[in-house]
């Protein structure tokens, strides 16, 4: 079943006045679910090397602020696969203990299997925003005169709920601004300046309802000259517009802040990705989503919905300007949002940069829900509701920059995206039909 939408919604390699993506790297088939044809990757820990200036050491760690969480337990698998030692900071609040311990056992079995050196992983339960004890932290990595064995940060520790944001604004601003200054502060301190920094498609706002695929020039930091889809020259000016809620502001307010520092600051490294909708889970069926706070994104309701333990799946809006009235949004899997933080860790550019992870094609919401309900077998009630503040109609990235200069393409397609999640359900013990 083809869960695409109308080619006005894709912006795919092909598109005309999309960016060039001539000169992506060819990748090693991706794929990590058990039985996919052609996969080349072990289910556990495969190869998957980013050519540049990150490169595994038995001496270096990445250290990953938020590494328990959705993403980045994903993303801290995909470094443990790729041969990094990693350093987990988490405070615990929105995760549990028992995902570090499913990626132990991961490395465990890996580097018995493969009579390979244990990979170093290790965890501090702290907040970020804890000056004194993430000093403590990295000073137990300090190296030489002013060095560190830290290469690298990898920053998710951010509130994320757009709901919330604007019922909460000043928690929003307090942890993913001020936490955020506090914190690179504390980082530049140790000499480590090489940061990549868990963004958001929330910074485009309302610019994403104006239709077509969503690139990086629309929302800068600095004067940008740059050509649009059309073909059409276009100057950006450094400013936002059309945020729609705290937490889009957000994520642009440290966008800036990072750009001036590394503007400042010729030593500073810093890529900024702007998630699309990150879906799915790892395909051993191991690892996958499992927070503490209740769920406000679509896939863990709907999965609550499925399993019976909500009633229905409340769809907000049905009169949006799309195919079928529900809301359009880019679903990336999360595997291949994890793998883009690896290729931005390779990147040997200095500054400043963004780039959009997202796949270039939009699924509604109810295109989702039948994907779902194709995957599992199961149905999943819905009731149609009206708008949510803070939402907007469609949001698709046009992925081209992110594949021509990062060497990174997302291998996985929706319909993939639920079969995963169905198989980390059925390995969990859960009645889930196979598809």
């Amino acid at each position: 079943m083809d869960f695409c939408l109308s080619p006005v919604h894709s912006c795919s390699p092909t598109d005309t006045g999309s960016p060039s993506i001539s000169r992506a790297q060819s990748l090693p088939n991706l794929n990590s679910s058990p039985g996919t044809p052609g996969t080349e990757r072990d289910v556990l820990f495969g190869q998957l090397t980013f050519p540049g200036a990150l490169g595994p050491d038995h001496n270096e760690y990445v250290l990953v602020v938020g590494g328990l969480g959705y993403i980045g337990s994903h993303t801290t698998l995909e470094l443990l696969r790729d041969g990094h030692n990693v350093v987990v900071i988490d405070n615990l609040i929105n995760a549990f203990t028992t995902v570090l311990d499913t990626l132990n056992r991961m490395a465990d079995d890996h580097a018995k299997k493969n009579d390979l050196r244990r990979l170093e992983l290790h965890f501090y339960e702290a907040d970020f925003r804890n000056d004194s004890k993430v000093q403590e932290i990295l000073q137990r990595y300090a190296a030489g005169t002013g060095g560190s064995l830290i290469k690298g940060v990898i920053h998710f520790a951010a509130y994320k709920s757009v709901s919330e944001s604007i019922q909460n604004p000043l928690k929003y601003y307090n942890n993913n601004v001020g936490g955020l200054i506090s914190f690179c502060s504390t980082l530049s301190s140790f000499n480590i300046k090489t940061l990549v920094f868990s963004s958001s498609a929330t910074v485009y706002g309302s610019l994403a309802d104006q239709g077509g695929c969503l690139q990086e020039e629309l929302c800068t930091h600095a004067e940008t000259k740059w050509t649009d889809a059309n073909n059409q020259a276009r100057t950006t000016l450094a400013g936002c517009t059309g945020l729609t809620n705290p937490y889009g502001r957000t994520k642009w307010m440290c966008e800036a802040i990072l750009s001036d520092l590394a503007l400042a600051d010729p030593a500073w490294t810093v890529v900024a990705l702007r998630y699309f909708n990150p879906v799915g889970c790892d395909g051993s069926g191991l690892l996958g989503e499992d927070p503490r706070m209740t769920p406000t994104n679509l896939m863990p309701v709907v999965l609550k919905v499925m399993l019976g333990e909500m009633d229905h799946l409340s769809v907000f809006g049905t009169d949006w300007d799309t195919p079928d009235g529900t809301a359009i949004r880019d679903f990336i899997h999360v595997s291949d949002l994890a793998r883009g933080h690896l290729a931005a860790l390779s990147t040997k550019m200095q500054g400043f940069h963004s780039f959009n992870i997202g796949t270039g094609t939009g699924h509604s919401v109810t295109e989702v829900v039948n994907a779902m309900r194709e995957a599992s077998g199961k149905d999943i009630p819905v009731v149609l509701v009206g708008r949510r503040d803070g939402d907007v109609g469609m949001c698709v990235a046009d992925p081209g920059k992110a594949m021509s200069e990062l060497g990174w393409k997302p291998r996985k397609t929706l319909l993939d995206s639920c079969r995963d999640l169905c198989h980390f359900l059925r390995t969990n013990g859960v009645d889930i039909a196979g598809a």
